[in-house]
């Protein structure tokens, strides 16, 4: 008995999700089409010029935009933004710095901190047990 592997596909927007780009923006083939696993590991070993272009240009997703401006998803959507954004659009956000961005990275280095407290208490934790 021999066993048939089928290529294993996905939809272009988890492709897209998996290369951190806005499908929106992406080429149209790409838009249409299913991705391989094979193709997702070529396109991130070796991308092509539209996927280097708006890894550094944009227009981003929000996870992207979020991580960029170091503030989370659910921060963004309170500070108004939820659409996609050019790298020119963040920069000028962070170089107006309004009062919503530094409300909302305060709020996640506070999450930040507490993240690594718990961490630390957990490890303590699991120390003591062994």
């Amino acid at each position: 008995m021999t066993s048939h592997q089928s290529t294993q596909t996905m939809k272009p927007a988890t492709a897209a999700k998996k290369l951190g780009v806005y499908l929106e923006a992406t080429p149209a083939e790409f838009q249409e089409g299913v991705v391989s696993r094979a193709e997702l590991t070529a396109l991130q070993a070796e991308p092509p010029q539209w996927l280097q272009d708006l890894r550094a240009n944009g227009p981003h997703p929000r996870p992207v935009v979020a991580n960029k401006l170091g503030v989370s998803i659910s921060g963004l959507a309170r500070g108004g933004v939820t659409e996609a954004l050019t790298s020119e659009q963040i920069d000028a956000i962070k170089d107006e710095n309004p009062e919503w961005l530094q409300k909302e990275r305060a709020t996640q280095s506070e999450v930040r901190k507490e993240t690594v407290r718990i961490k630390e208490k957990n490890a303590e934790k699991d120390g003591q047990s062994s």
